[in-house]
């Protein structure tokens, strides 16, 4: 298997496992809390976003970060929401198909962006209802980080199921 391969396996057993038994407001703002302190700690210039049912839930832009992390932000979180599958995933299957989001869904790089950072929020039996997004560092480690803070959460190994570096 290619590293794309092993990647894109590895994204949707991430994807598998990473999904509440609820998700609201609530847990929402403790996500971000979370991967705001972590980003902090490490000293990481992103912005960090969550959102639920297309509405803002939660939202910081730490020291270092660019008004274009806000814009990266929004373009990652509409593949979310329009795939229902991580943004790396879909930027890693383009890759494999050696395609592109407007030659294959006539979707406009101004309004997606097919780069790791966001992340379904999932509920069982529900399906997406949001997403977390980071923007502002490397496509992988952005989406090592929201992987790292959601399997914390869920009380799952985040060195186990992370992407190797």
């Amino acid at each position: 298997m290619s590293s794309l391969e092993d990647d894109t396996a590895a994204i949707a057993e991430q994807e598998r496992l990473l999904v509440f038994d609820r998700f609201d407001s609530d847990e929402a703002w403790a996500l971000g809390e979370r991967l705001r302190r972590l980003a902090s700690e490490r000293g990481l210039p992103v912005a960090i976003d969550v959102t639920l049912h297309s509405m803002p839930v939660f939202y910081t832009a730490l020291s270092g970060s660019t008004a274009d992390n806000a814009r990266w932000v929004r373009r990652k979180r509409n593949i979310v929401l329009h795939f229902l599958r991580s943004s790396y995933a879909v930027g890693l299957r383009l890759a494999q198909q050696d395609a592109t989001l407007e030659e294959k869904f006539s979707l406009s790089d101004t309004d997606y962006a097919a780069h790791g950072g966001s992340f379904p929020i999932t509920v069982a039996g529900v399906g997406c209802i949001g997403a977390v997004t980071v923007s502002g560092l490397p496509q992988r480690e952005d989406h090592n980080l929201v992987v790292a803070v959601l399997a914390e959460m869920l009380g799952h190994d985040a060195q186990k199921i992370a992407l190797a570096p």
